[in-house]
């Protein structure tokens, strides 16, 4: 794995997130409740206050759970929650070490049909069913794994061309269509939500 990916509009953590599995599977875990680009910049500064270049899922699975919490919640905050998120990605390593001997690309290295990355990756800790097609989608589109029937098993953020999610982010125009089709969705569920109360 070593692409350029524009996720978090930073160059240092998009490069990190290109080349390091462990990274860009816990990039996918931050990103919720927090924008996008702050979300996939949380490995980057996570490994820079390791002291390392890169994450160690068996170094952060064994790490003492509140100096790592703590770690997560220095100025400026890897996440909006950061010691409910430390905890998650303790678990994730701790899953991948456990699992995959702390390697994440073995989560999908051998994989050979898209059904099979999906349950692999929804049965990661902190991933449902949509982080895991989200995934699966910048797997296939961005990272060049491509099982058989994999745009089928990431839904609709597997279609070609579509800009749905951090799948489609190629830089800062597409990051503005992903933007804009959120909002919709955002304000398409509200006025359904009014429309039913």
């Amino acid at each position: 794995m070593d692409v350029t990916l524009h996720l978090a509009q930073d160059p240092e953590a998009d490069a990190l997130l290109g080349r390091s599995p462990l990274a860009a599977l816990v990039g996918m875990l931050l990103d919720q409740q927090v924008p996008m680009e702050w979300a996939f910049k949380g490995p980057a500064t996570i490994a820079q206050r390791l002291g390392a270049d890169d994450l160690d899922a068996h170094e952060i699975a064994v790490h003492e759970p509140e100096a790592f919490a703590a770690l997560l919640s220095q100025k400026p905050a890897v996440h909006r929650y950061p010691g409910s998120m430390a905890r998650r990605i303790q678990q994730l390593c701790q899953y991948l070490v456990e699992h995959y001997d702390g390697d994440a690309e073995a989560v999908w290295k051998d994989v050979t049909t898209g059904k099979e990355l999906l349950k692999r990756l929804a049965e990661l800790p902190g991933f449902g069913k949509q982080k895991a097609q989200i995934f699966l989608a910048l797997l296939g589109k961005q990272l060049g794994v491509r099982p058989t029937g994999w745009r089928e098993a990431a839904g609709a953020y597997g279609e070609p061309k579509s800009f749905r999610s951090v799948a489609d982010i190629t830089g800062p125009e597409s990051l503005a269509k992903v933007r804009a089709h959120k909002q919709e969705m955002k304000a398409a569920a509200k006025a359904a939500k009014a429309a039913g109360g």
